[in-house]
Parts: C-alpha cells; structure tokens; sequence
C-alpha cells in the first residue's frame, strides 16, 4: 500500500501542478483510496502506534465525528453560495478545532 500512496501523493501534486480542478482531484483520491482499501490501510498503520493509536483509530471512527463534518460541509455550501466566505473560514476553523478537542479529550480520557 506504500507504493500506492506514493502514487496518490505523486498524482495530486501533479493534478495542483498543472491546475487540475481540485474537486475532480479529490474525487479521484476517494474513489482509488475506496477501490483498494487504502484508507483501511492507512487507519491500520496508525492502529500500529503505541497505547495512543488504537484510540484515535476508534476516535475517528465514531458517527458523530462524520456527522459533525458533513453538516459542516453542507452549512459552508449554502453560506458560500450567499456570500458568507469569510464567516465560512471562520465557522470550519472552529469546527475543526472542536473535532480535535474532541480527539484529545477522548484519547486523555481512556489514557487516565
């Protein structure tokens, strides 16, 4: 799988090189990443961390954090589409900074 990920790694920086839509390029790294199971992968090299891997592996795959993140995706739509940029950098930066409070918690939580 480290070949593969070399190749994503490769084919993204090429697709930003040459100004390729970003959308297309992250549709592209989803649909290889699923097809061959290399986000399992991925979420099993840092299972392989000691004491604090497994826990954040179970962290993210806890519903709530995906929810979280997809209604975040669909608010910065609308909010985009009726000119609200600047509340949007604003409102993700927050989101963001709530997902890893919520990480860190729970990792310090089973950890003590």
């Amino acid at each position: 799988m480290l070949p593969l990920w070399c190749a994503i790694a490769a084919l993204v920086w090429l697709g930003l090189r040459f100004n390729v839509d970003r959308g297309v390029l992250a549709a592209g790294v989803v649909a290889v990443g699923l097809l061959t199971h290399a986000f399992a992968w991925l979420l099993g090299v840092i299972a392989l961390v000691p004491v604090v891997g497994p826990i954040v592996v179970k962290v993210l795959s806890i519903g709530f954090i995906w929810l979280l993140n997809a209604v975040g995706y669909l608010v910065s739509i609308v909010a985009i589409r009726r000119g609200y940029s600047k509340d949007v950098l604003t409102y993700r930066g927050l989101t963001v900074a709530l997902v890893i409070g919520i990480v860190i918690g729970f990792v310090l939580g089973k950890l003590l």
